[in-house]
């Protein structure tokens, strides 16, 4: 089970490409951005499935076992200011995970196919 943790950062970083394709197509090819939509929505999904297939492996461990993983990093600044950030995963939070990242597939899909 700690194999599938350690890449949690899939998470964040794999969906992170996503909006800034989009935004890269809307500002360097406004022009040929009606003909090419389909072009530049591939990658997109490509990167949100790749993320919901980790996320309900994810999810199935986590219904198998039951339990609750939580990481935090720590940064301090000095010695009276830290900053403490990290994640929280349990069979709810993975639930919506998938939630999310599906709504978010089908938001992009019907969007391209809107706009087409």
């Amino acid at each position: 089970m700690e194999h599938t943790y350690q890449y949690l950062w899939i998470i964040s970083f794999v969906t992170l490409p996503v909006p800034m394709l989009i935004g890269m197509r809307l500002l360097l090819f406004p022009v040929s951005t009606k003909k090419l939509h389909h072009i530049w929505a591939f990658p997109s999904v490509l990167l949100l499935s790749t993320v919901m297939v980790f996320l309900i492996d994810l999810f199935i461990q986590q219904i198998n076992s039951s339990s609750i993983y939580q990481y935090v990093w720590s940064w301090t600044i000095n010695n009276d200011f830290s900053l403490e950030f990290g994640h929280l995963i349990d069979p709810r939070s993975s639930i919506l995970l998938i939630l999310i990242i599906a709504v978010g597939i089908l938001v992009l899909v019907y969007s391209e196919l809107y706009v087409s």
